[in-house]
């Protein structure tokens, strides 16, 4: 049965292999996530046909133009051994890519753009993208960028943007536009971007910036105002959920590899030598995880999904005091947010601090790291040589420009976001599910988190190629 646009809850039909009963199994029901639409709460906007009928590079367009019923699966890997999950659980969502109607006339189109939180990757890529296809594509003539975050929405002016001045902003690291934490005050923001006439905004950032970006879009929608908001989300860490990864972060753990190659030769060259990296991830443990992976040179590999002990049968000083005495040599791979529960607080009165987006400000777990291993080996082994190298290249991994990968991911997203935008979608954020771009709801990536799962097989081959212990079984 083919799916029903009208139905959200559709029948995909019946699938049968061989004629045996045993190889019979029934497709179930799809249930299609919504996107918000500004028609939902403004009836009776006028449609347009599609600008791109006109533009030579997408002839015949009618092969480009996405229908409603082009869905994407969330989950695609099942075990069929007891049959399907029961019916309506398996989650869509619509495809990303150009309608054949939009409700946007280009002419009229004003655009803002802003970048929120840390540094990643790709921003500047984003940016160029989003400028190139809006002028290229549809034939915007009025984009701007909003300096210094949220705040810069009412408190600063914007600056116009078109493709000759962002022509070669992919080669640079960072945002152009600047970049900040706080400054999210709601009612001067949205009143900022109905005064000034903006009818589309394109919010780059993080779960936090997300968080903001659904109250922006509520505030829009209780107003009843006829402009199309639209999240892509940033994080160095690949901590958002839903999507397969965010962009920045193939990137990262490029960059990654030479601070460990580093860590790599200071401890080869030393007598009993330790080198130590700490990697970005607050939450989630996906740098280090894959950095190791890819590396082969790291020893241990230290997450914040995982908890780990020093001390004892199994704990990391056993384990780093055998390697030491069979290559003379270990590399120590740690997430910023491992073990935050493990290092003494200096005041145990002392209330947790907070950075300007709210977020927790975490203890140093490289500098106390290497302290006790210090420590550790005065007292164990007081008459050898010793030394660990401690390396921290957070700045430089987050500030450096996109790699090929990551410049054609952004590209991706940037036309993605124009696409749904001017299809009338609001409220949604766009990224790649199983490999293909779809349209999600804000508020589902805004309350999704992305942990290293420590049970699947990614976290098993970390293991096997550090045969480091399993903390967990102390």
């Amino acid at each position: 049965m083919a799916f029903s646009p009208n139905n959200p809850t559709a029948a995909a039909g019946n699938r049968r292999e061989n004629s045996s009963a045993e190889s019979q199994f029934t497709i179930p029901n799809i249930k299609l996530q919504p996107v918000p639409h500004l028609t939902d709460y403004i009836p009776n906007l006028q449609t347009h046909p599609n600008t791109l009928d006109n533009n030579p590079f997408f002839h015949p367009i009618s092969e480009f133009y996405i229908t409603p019923s082009d869905v994407i699966l969330r989950h695609i890997l099942h075990d069929i051994s007891g049959g399907f999950p029961a019916s309506g659980s398996h989650l869509a969502y619509h495809r990303a890519g150009p309608r054949k109607l939009i409700y946007f006339e280009p002419p009229h189109v004003r655009a803002a753009i802003v970048t929120c939180g840390g540094l990643c990757p790709g921003m500047n890529t984003v940016i160029r993208e989003l400028v190139v296809g809006l002028w290229e594509l549809y034939g915007v003539r009025e984009i701007f960028g909003i300096r210094a975050g949220f705040r810069g929405f009412y408190s600063g002016e914007p600056v116009e943007l078109d493709p000759k001045m962002v022509h070669g902003w992919h080669r640079i690291g960072g945002t152009v536009l600047e970049t900040s934490r706080g400054g999210y005050d709601l009612h001067k923001i949205v009143n900022a971007i109905q005064d000034r006439g903006f009818n589309q905004v394109y919010i780059i950032g993080g779960d936090g910036t997300m968080r903001g970006m659904v109250e922006i879009f509520n505030e829009i929608k209780h107003r009843k105002l006829n402009i199309s908001v639209v999240g892509i989300p940033k994080t160095v860490d690949n901590d958002v959920g839903i999507i397969d990864r965010s962009f920045g972060f193939q990137t990262a753990v490029e960059m990654a590899q030479q601070a460990i190659n580093a860590a790599h030769t200071e401890a080869e060259s030393a007598v009993n030598g330790i080198g130590l990296v700490k990697l970005m991830g607050r939450s989630t443990g996906h740098i280090a995880l894959h950095a190791t992976l890819s590396s082969r040179d790291v020893d241990c590999c230290l997450i914040p999904e995982n908890d780990f002990y020093l001390e004892g049968k199994g704990g990391l000083f056993e384990f780093l005091d055998n390697r030491l005495k069979n290559n003379g040599h270990a590399v120590v791979v740690v997430a910023e947010g491992a073990g935050q529960d493990v290092i003494p607080k200096t005041d145990e009165s002392h209330v947790e601090e907070k950075d300007e987006s709210g977020n927790p400000v975490f203890l140093d777990v490289g500098g106390w790291l290497k302290s006790e291993l210090k420590k550790w080996w005065a007292r164990e082994h007081p008459k050898e040589l010793f030394t660990v190298k401690y390396i921290d290249p957070t700045y430089m991994i987050r500030a450096v420009h996109a790699n090929a990968t990551d410049n054609l991911y952004c590209t991706l997203l940037a036309h993605s976001a124009i696409h749904g935008a001017m299809a009338g979608y609001t409220g949604f954020v766009c990224g790649p599910i199983n490999g293909n771009y779809a349209y999600i709801p804000v508020e589902e990536v805004a309350q999704a988190k992305n942990p290293v799962n420590t049970r699947d097989h990614k976290w098993a081959w970390v293991r096997s190629i550090t045969n480091q212990p399993d903390f967990d079984t102390r």
